[in-house]
């Protein structure tokens, strides 16, 4: 799907512990813990923000403008269906594109000479960015998350990208239970990725603690690699969790098998001069050229 010129996103500044972003045609101050720095833009341009999220007093937005119902925007290639939440979140990561690009070039170099289509699981994968990524490689995608509501927006999402027929499968399940299931059945990927929350629910309660059950969770999505695997992408937005924390944990899960890990930090990008943002940590082990 090709979109407008003004809809696509962009980061427009940062600092005093908030960002300022371009969605499309409506810019959104919010929160941002680590932009401890001053803003480079003047208070009069974060002013004109046509929404502002805040934390103080409990969680609210505030609009200069009214925002629609929802509103898409492309990033790299890729169209999302927007809305505020109750959360400040709406529905799109864009610091994960450096990981959607890491996908696709992964995916590409190794589909070339296969007999099958490269198997991909997303955990964790909330409105579909990675599955996208993976299905537009011309992987077959396993896209599962613990909301109803976000499995079906990313539904929406792969209509929006003509994706809709593509051999996807949608799972609304505990990521726990659900590996352990694919254990026993002895299903197998080539390439894994998961983005845990800090603190999650499954859909019939169950409690995600990543200090605790993020090495068991890399434990099993091991199990579940093929003979001859691709990767497996790690990425989280805990702030204690660094880049070397996600490449300890991979390395010990991955165990003795061949390949290699990078790690670093996803950031948030904007036009000339503006300073790139930190917005979540990375590690992938892989097995690529």
């Amino acid at each position: 799907m090709k979109s407008a010129p003004d809809s696509t996103y962009e980061l427009l500044d940062s600092g005093s512990g908030n960002k300022l972003e371009r969605f499309g045609p409506y810019t959104l101050a919010r929160p941002c813990a680590t932009a401890v720095w001053e803003p480079s833009l003047p208070a009069s341009a974060w002013n004109e923000a046509t929404a502002r999220f805040g934390r103080d007093g409990g969680n609210s937005w505030t609009f200069r403008q009214a925002l629609p119902a929802s509103w898409n925007i492309a990033i790299d290639g890729l169209t999302f269906k927007l809305s505020s939440t109750g959360f400040g979140h709406v529905g799109v990561f864009p610091e994960q594109r450096q990981c959607w690009k890491r996908i696709d070039e992964m995916i590409a170099g190794r589909r070339h000479g296969r007999a099958t289509p490269v198997s991909v699981l997303n955990l964790f994968a909330y409105s579909g960015g990675s599955t996208l990524a993976a299905a537009r490689a011309g992987a077959h995608v396993c896209h599962l998350d613990a909301s109803r509501g976000m499995v079906a927006r990313a539904r929406e999402n792969a209509a929006l990208n003509g994706t809709e027929k593509a051999p996807i499968r949608w799972i609304v399940d505990d990521v726990t239970k659900f590996l352990d299931r694919e254990a026993r059945r002895g299903s197998r990927y080539d390439a894994i990725v998961l983005d845990p929350p800090s603190f999650g629910r499954g859909k019939s309660g169950e409690v995600y603690k990543i200090e605790t059950d993020l090495l068991p969770t890399l434990v099993k999505c091991a199990s579940l690699l093929t003979e001859q695997p691709l990767f497996v992408l790690l990425s989280c937005h805990t702030p204690a969790f660094s880049p070397l924390v996600l490449e300890h944990v991979l390395r010990q899960s991955i165990g003795k098998r061949k390949g290699r890990i990078e790690c670093g930090e996803m950031v948030l990008t904007g036009g000339p001069g503006v300073m790139n943002l930190p917005s979540g940590t990375y590690a992938s082990w892989n097995t690529c050229d």
